[in-house]
């Protein structure tokens, strides 16, 4: 015992969820301990992974059992036509070639391929690992895995590893391998061999993306991370473009589109192979982005790539934002489709809104960052084993946002930022929120950013919105050329609400509103003011606490 003690001396002891790790005073080797927010969503979704990828082998397994069913079933049935109509089938033989039938059907039920389908256990590849704890916690945490392989071009990271693997007992030491080689090379001479594969490196991963794609076996899944912000959220856009392949844009919503930015080039590289991927969840957290994609091989499935892209046209004056998808689809007579190139552009030389220049980006994903079913299904796991997630409030308070997003809707605003343009004090999210939906728009908040909102409203009904808004709460008069007094200056164009959504209070002054416009003898001005008042009343009706579902 005393031997041991003298052995660990130079050594901490680390516990994580289920592993333990021993960390050398020194710290000689990478071990980041915020990261358990980043290790606790990666289990979360392995094990939905897992158990989509059970149900998904199930259907496909029923699904070819009953069609090899009905294969026989049909021959049975035609040889059985045959018979009769050369008048050698008797009332006993057939009787007996129901009986076969009946037999049959009762086996279609029975898989016929259990030897040569059955599901193996999931192979993980952890690239980049460092000490190992992530996959010691895969090992020890994560039910049904099979392998695990651990890699590592660093010499004292590997002999860590090893280390930690065998203080962790049996059960980490028959699932966990580790070895010292460059990644990139590994996934290379192993491709679609690993169901799992998990990038985490140090910055950015996009020296290791174009081997990851090529490993990941067909519906597998690929985990990658980026910490290098800066350069995603638009810092050094040239940098951003040698490594991703896209320029970014300055905007509030910089973190989300750092996602779609990681989603663009990891579908790019896939390209090149014929393979595309399918976002499950993207998430940004703390000082990075982490995204879960599904791969898939298909020829045809990646002409739909460009589908998915676009350009974001950003204004330099105002918070207002377009996108311009890459290409369009063209109906063709055999009821297929082609791709054409897509109309454009979408904005004038000159914002509509407030008269300034347009900065372009992209290309960017614009496609859905998350499915939903994946992110409940996520959720609905974590919350039934809470106990065993360090970071549990964090995850569960993101992956609750994150399934209350509007996941056809890419990138938002800061709703501080667009009323900082026109110099106003801010509404609140709430009033902001009743007035799009009154409005007949959808909105949700989003997780990258607390202040953010989503909506499919388009920008000249929420620059109306805030003209509304500031009618009832003035402010000093700005300079003449600024985005906000140009805004500020056009009259709203937004219809009224419906009467069931605003107090009846107001109702009797519409409807004076109504019967003056209609008078006789009235002007067109005249009427054209009604109509305005009509409008700004309704939608500063709309801002007011008491109208709120």
């Amino acid at each position: 015992m005393a031997e041991v003690d003298d052995k660990l001396k130079d050594y901490e002891i680390r516990k994580e969820g289920e592993a333990e790790i021993l960390l050398h005073k020194r710290n000689a080797v990478f071990y980041n301990p915020v990261q358990v927010h980043n290790r606790d969503m990666s289990i979360a979704v392995l094990r939905t992974f897992i158990a989509k990828r059970k149900e998904e082998h199930e259907a496909l397994v029923d699904k070819r059992n009953t069609s090899h069913g009905k294969d026989k079933l049909s021959e049975i049935s035609c040889q059985n036509g045959e018979d009769a109509s050369t008048g050698q089938q008797d009332e006993m033989e057939l009787n007996k070639a129901e009986v076969q039938i009946d037999d049959l059907s009762k086996e279609a039920t029975k898989p016929p391929w259990k030897v040569t389908r059955e599901l193996k256990p999931p192979l993980v590849l952890e690239a980049l690992a460092a000490t190992g704890l992530r996959s010691l916690r895969y090992a020890r945490e994560v039910e049904g895995l099979g392998k695990i392989v651990a890699l590592d071009n660093d010499k004292a990271s590997v002999e860590d590893c090893k280390r930690n693997i065998k203080f962790n007992g049996a059960s980490t030491t028959s699932k966990v391998e580790t070895y010292l080689v460059d990644a990139r090379i590994h996934m290379l001479m192993h491709p679609k061999e690993f169901d799992v594969v998990d990038l985490d490196p140090y910055g950015s991963p996009s020296i290791f993306l174009d081997s990851a794609v090529q490993a990941v076996a067909d519906g597998g899944l690929l985990m990658c991370t980026a910490t290098d912000m800066a350069v995603l959220c638009g810092a050094n856009g040239e940098v951003c473009y040698s490594k991703y392949g896209s320029f970014p844009t300055k905007g509030k919503y910089c973190h989300e589109m750092a996602l779609r930015i990681l989603l663009a080039s990891i579908e790019s590289h896939a390209n090149r192979y014929k393979r595309y991927i399918v976002p499950v969840l993207s998430v940004f957290m703390d000082f990075y982005i982490r995204v879960f994609v599904r791969v898939f091989t298909s020829a045809s499935e990646i002409k739909n790539t460009p589908l998915k892209l676009s350009y974001i046209y950003q204004c330099v004056g105002c918070d207002s934002f377009h996108l311009q998808c890459l290409a369009r689809t063209v109906p063709k007579k055999n009821n297929g489709v082609k791709h054409a190139p897509a109309f454009g552009p979408v904005v004038p030389q000159e914002c509509s809104d407030c008269g300034k220049k347009f900065n372009v980006g992209g290309p960017i994903w614009s496609a859905p960052i998350h499915d939903q079913d994946w992110v409940v299904s996520t959720l609905t796991g974590v919350k039934s084993m809470k106990d065993r997630y360090p970071a549990y409030d964090k995850i569960t308070s993101v992956l609750t946002t994150v399934s209350e997003e509007l996941d056809d809707i890419p990138l938002f605003f800061s709703l501080h930022n667009i009323a900082g343009t026109v110099k106003c004090t801010s509404p609140s999210l709430v009033m902001f929120r009743s007035a799009v939906l009154n409005a007949g728009y959808r909105i949700s908040s989003t997780h990258v950013n607390p202040l953010g909102v989503k909506s499919d409203a388009p920008w000249d009904v929420i620059w109306d919105i805030m003209r509304c808004w500031v009618k009832n709460h003035p402010i000093k008069e700005q300079a003449r050329d600024s985005p906000g007094t140009v805004i500020l200056s056009k009259s709203p164009k937004l219809e009224t609400f419906p009467e069931q959504l605003l107090p009846s209070a107001n109702l009797g002054q519409r409807r004076r509103n109504d019967s003056f416009q209609t008078q006789s003898g009235t002007g067109a001005r005249r009427s054209e003011q009604a109509g305005r008042s009509r409008a700004n009343t309704s939608l500063c009706w709309a801002l007011m606490p008491s109208t709120l579902p």
